[in-house]
């Protein structure tokens, strides 16, 4: 490892520390009950996934929007089902519990049996393109804009864009600030949200980040949620980062 990778690997760090502190300190009841803050307790899988492969030769940073409840939630890996995490990844960390864990949304870490589609879609497409994960962390990274899971007592997912206007406001000025320094870190080229939502907040950064030129785009979202996901998301994600110009076909 470089000197400079070091460098950009600890500063990648530190800023995710500061991230964890500051959406730690948001008061999201009574809309959300429940929230899951994985750079606390999933805290070592993620510093390894930062250090490992947060470089200064990124070009293309993918952006998601916050974790889901069997991907990140669990592994505090970005998009992180299971298996991507601990067979193609290799992150191998040990994973704690929350401070307060809703009883249908146990936090199992590396052992859980349940699979993310969309990390399992996301990964599933970068393993194929790129025989290892070096030869995609060479041009790539993938992050989420918000950190933090939100549920309802029911333990149902909520998304932070269906957070009130007011407390949405608090959480976006701490996640643009971080996503401002990511971006001046990590000066990519592109910055492609993964969805909308993320496209819209990369959109926001390029006013904050007017120091570092950069190109703003979106492919589909792999939620099965999404019809359109349900139908050869690879292929779709595949075209559009070709017609924008961010991969060649």
């Amino acid at each position: 490892m470089s000197t400079t990778q070091t460098d950009i690997s600890k500063k990648t760090i530190t800023a995710a520390r500061r991230l964890s502190r500051a959406a730690g300190k948001l008061d999201f009841s009574p809309y959300a009950p429940w929230v899951y803050n994985p750079l606390d307790y999933a805290w070592k899988a993620h510093e390894q996934y930062l250090s490992r492969f947060a470089r200064p030769s990124c070009r293309v940073l993918l952006l998601g929007m916050n974790p889901g409840p069997w991907g990140m939630a669990q592994t505090g890996v970005p998009f992180g089902e299971v298996t991507a995490v601990t067979e193609w990844l290799r992150i191998d960390a040990p994973i704690k519990k929350p401070v307060s864990e809703h009883p249908k949304r146990p936090i199992e870490g590396l052992r859980c049996q349940r699979s993310e589609v969309s990390g399992r879609r996301l990964w599933g497409l970068f393993s194929e393109r790129y025989p290892s994960p070096d030869d995609f962390f060479g041009e790539h990274f993938v992050a989420n804009y918000c950190p933090l899971v939100f549920m309802e007592e029911s333990a149902r997912n909520i998304t932070p864009d269906k957070l009130p206007t007011g407390i949405r406001q608090s959480l976006e000025t701490v996640c643009d600030d971080h996503l401002a320094t990511l971006i001046q870190l990590l000066t990519p080229e592109w910055v492609i949200g993964v969805g909308a939502f993320a496209e819209a907040c990369a959109r926001r950064a390029t006013e904050r980040v007017s120091a570092i030129e950069f190109q703003v785009g979106r492919i589909l979202h792999p939620s099965p949620a999404s019809p359109a996901a349900n139908r050869d998301w690879a292929g779709t994600a595949t075209r559009q980062l070709v017609q924008l110009g961010v991969w060649r076909d």
